[in-house]
């Protein structure tokens, strides 16, 4: 059995060892296939040779390209350290960090795929991130501006920095214009429409605006290569602290978004909201501004508003101006009625349908006092009432009517 055993062993020993070079041969060929370190092969070729491969293909195939990434990298550090370079030198430096460039972002491609298969890529990137920084020389000969101006003429240093910023820059713009053109598209639209109030033409205008602009600034991140899904995924998961610190703002904005839908009033309405009278000026999703009638501007959150009873003076467009007019006991009663009644109707911005109602009202303490009751149009409610207050004292001194003010008889009796 002894003997036996150790045939065994000999014959696989003999199996393998003829195998090996087969075996080389074939992961050489793979090798070859994969184009290891070559800058000039294209991104979306290298993405087609790694989708058949497994996890552990694409590792081997990983630390492979690093390996071609470190020795570039050695070798642009070895000119570096160079004490005096030539031109020839520099030249050669400024090639070989453009291969850098394109290894590098190779390399991130053959990780992306590594990591999409389940695979632990974090040593190898943090390698590919650390090595990204273009190698500055250290000889402290040199000058600022010597050792400096290869960075800024770099591909990968103020060059690659100058294109990001660059497409960052047009990437905005281009979206600026097309959110400036979305704007006056939704303007148009709402301005056409007639279901729309005016607060919710403001927000939608606005809204749409910064909704592109928005998107641009994802579009830009994602284009100078800011993982913007990541940038996406932290702020979701720090929603719930947000949500907690902002419960204010957020009611705020609740009850912002529950006065548009509802429309209570409209930029311009005169309206009383918790003890506050004056003319909606703006409202937004978290405040509503009123400007008083003495001119001040109060900014009142909009949970206050949604929260309050609200009174709208201009939502009608006609209104009852209501006044209460005495006159003494001793005074004609049939006299000051049709007085009243001379005045509204001759008033020019007091309509005739409905019909004004001037009647005795009730006998006060004091006062016969009657009740005088025009319809105006919403804008001449204090005209009107202005108008009629100043010619009806006019009118009642002229006819004698007193108009009566509280009184108090004081009664002495002398007690001998």
């Amino acid at each position: 059995m002894r003997n036996l055993s150790v045939l065994i062993q000999g014959l696989l020993s003999l199996i393998f060892v003829g195998a090996f070079p087969l075996l080389a041969d074939e992961l050489a060929i793979d090798s070859e296939k994969m184009r290891i370190g070559d800058p000039s092969l294209e991104e979306v070729q290298l993405k087609l040779m790694l989708n058949p491969m497994t996890r552990d293909e694409l590792e081997e195939v990983s630390h492979a390209w690093r390996n071609s990434l470190k020795e570039t990298v050695q070798k642009i550090s070895d000119i570096s350290l160079k004490e005096e370079s030539s031109s020839d030198d520099e030249k050669k430096k400024n090639e070989l960090v453009d291969v850098k460039v394109k290894q590098l972002a190779l390399l991130r491609t053959v990780l992306a795929e590594f990591k999409k298969k389940g695979g632990d890529s974090s040593d190898l990137k943090i390698y590919a991130d650390a090595v990204s920084g273009i190698q500055v020389a250290v000889n402290e000969n040199r000058s600022f501006l010597t050792r400096y101006s290869s960075w800024i003429s770099s591909k990968e240093g103020g060059v690659k920095w100058g294109i990001q910023i660059l497409k960052f820059s047009v990437i905005m713009m281009i979206f600026w214009v097309l959110a400036g053109f979305v704007r006056r598209v939704v303007r148009s639209a709402t301005e056409k429409s007639n279901r729309f109030s005016e607060l919710l033409e403001q927000f939608m205008i606005k809204i749409s605006f910064r909704a592109m602009m928005l998107v641009g600034l994802l579009v830009a991140l994602g284009t100078v290569g800011i993982n913007v899904a990541a940038l996406l995924t932290v702020i979701g998961g720090a929603s719930f602290i947000i949500a907690f610190a902002l419960q204010d703002t957020l009611s705020n904005f609740a009850a912002g978004v529950m006065l548009l839908i509802y429309r209570p009033f409209d930029v311009g309405d005169m309206v009383e909201v918790g003890g506050v009278s004056g003319k909606i000026g703006q409202v937004s999703l978290v405040s509503t501004t009123i400007k008083t009638f003495d001119n001040k501007l109060v900014l009142v959150p909009n949970k206050n508003v949604w929260g309050q009873i609200i009174t709208n003076s201009s939502r009608n467009t006609e209104r009852r101006v209501d006044m209460i007019f005495g006159i003494g006991y001793d005074d004609d009663s049939e006299k000051a009625q049709q007085i009243l009644e001379k005045i509204v109707g001759e008033h020019e911005l007091v309509l005739d349908e409905p019909e004004p109602v001037i009647q005795l009202h009730e006998l006060a303490d004091s006062s016969v006092n009657f009740i005088c009751r025009p319809w105006v149009k919403t804008e001449n409610y204090w005209q009107v009432h202005w108008d009629v207050l100043k010619r009806v004292k006019s009118e009642f001194d002229q006819a004698g009517i007193s108009i009566p003010y509280p009184q108090q008889d004081v009664h002495i009796h002398q007690v001998n």
